[in-house]
């Protein structure tokens, strides 16, 4: 290894808004209401952050049969379908909403489109759970589709009041690559307002694509499941960049950094700080001895808790969590 390899740090990294806002409201709950708090679905697709809750006493689990009744009940961060919404309702939970707002704008907007007879090309990957949460908000008339592929053989009922929607952690350029599929073959498709990949997938997107010619790989901290960490060693692969995804310091491997001088270092949106750093650290004993931060944009916004969560005598000011 190079003796004079450098670790660039892109930035924006990491924790967004909404994983911030999640896990905060998960983490109220517990203090609130006490040991158990259940979650349906991972709070957000990070194991560290999952283990970390499951530690201080949520439990998370996919079926509310599985929640006993009158227990405090947290949706993650991912959104879920209306028969969910419906279903928890009925069962009498206490109920808290950890669907980032960005995801619930994706609903507001499809049923507010749907109530005037729109139906929607929903551009996203089968069986994530945002995807089955939006599409969920429908019982018809919204499809699917992964690629461009799938476009050329969408059968919408008509196509005169035809809206498209995207899943918010999907690659910029993948979605963009679709969406002019949908429009060359319904040229009057309703295009989102604003577009609904999410202002953080496409920070750190746009991080990686400056990063990563700078650099002689590209290491990614994030879990599998974590749409989001996946779009980014894409994006890395696509700009001719060797680029790996870690869900922790544990699996990177010394002959990765064989003959590379500079170590570009990202993290997904629902992937912890401190993980970056044990990252560093491992690279630092495989033989780097510089750190520095690429210049970036430097996120500001923060989304309001619900109701219900603030604490006794207090003000306004967050609980400190995996920061």
């Amino acid at each position: 290894m190079p003796k004079s390899q450098e670790i660039v740090l892109a930035e924006p990294r990491g924790f967004c808004a909404g994983v911030d806002r999640a896990i905060e409201i998960v983490e109220r709950a517990l203090t609130k209401f006490g040991r158990p708090i259940y979650v349906r679905h991972e709070i957000v697709h990070n194991t560290y952050v999952v283990n970390d809750l499951k530690a201080k006493g949520a439990i998370f689990i996919e079926e509310l049969s599985d929640v006993p009744a009158g227990a405090t009940l947290v949706f993650s961060a991912h959104g879920v379908s209306k028969a969910i919404q419906d279903e928890a309702k009925q069962r009498g939970f206490n109920i808290f909403d950890a669907t980032c707002p960005l995801v619930t704008k994706v609903h507001v907007e499809v049923a507010k489109l749907h109530r005037e007879g729109f139906e929607f090309i929903m551009i996203g990957h089968k069986g994530h759970p945002e995807v089955e949460g939006t599409m969920g908000q429908l019982e018809s008339g919204i499809h699917l589709v992964e690629d461009v592929e799938d476009v050329a053989h969408v059968s919408p009922a008509q196509t005169t009041k035809l809206a498209v929607v995207t899943q918010t952690t999907l690659s910029v350029d993948d979605a963009a690559e679709i969406l002019g599929a949908v429009k060359a073959r319904f040229p009057q498709v309703r295009e989102p307002k604003q577009q609904d990949i999410c202002y953080a997938t496409q920070n750190r997107q746009d991080a990686v694509k400056l990063l990563s010619p700078q650099v002689d790989i590209v290491i990614v901290v994030g879990s599998p499941t974590s749409s989001n960490s996946n779009r980014l060693r894409e994006v890395a692969i696509k700009l001719g960049t060797v680029s790996y995804m870690v869900d922790s310091a544990d699996e990177l491997q010394a002959d990765w950094f064989e003959g590379k001088r500079r170590v570009g270092l990202t993290a997904g949106a629902s992937a912890p700080e401190i993980l970056v750093r044990q990252v560093i650290e491992r690279i630092k004993e495989l033989g780097a001895i510089s750190v520095r931060t690429m210049d970036g944009l430097t996120e500001t916004i923060k989304f309001p808790l619900p109701k219900g969560l603030k604490m006794d005598g207090e003000d306004a000011a967050p609980l400190q969590h995996l920061r």
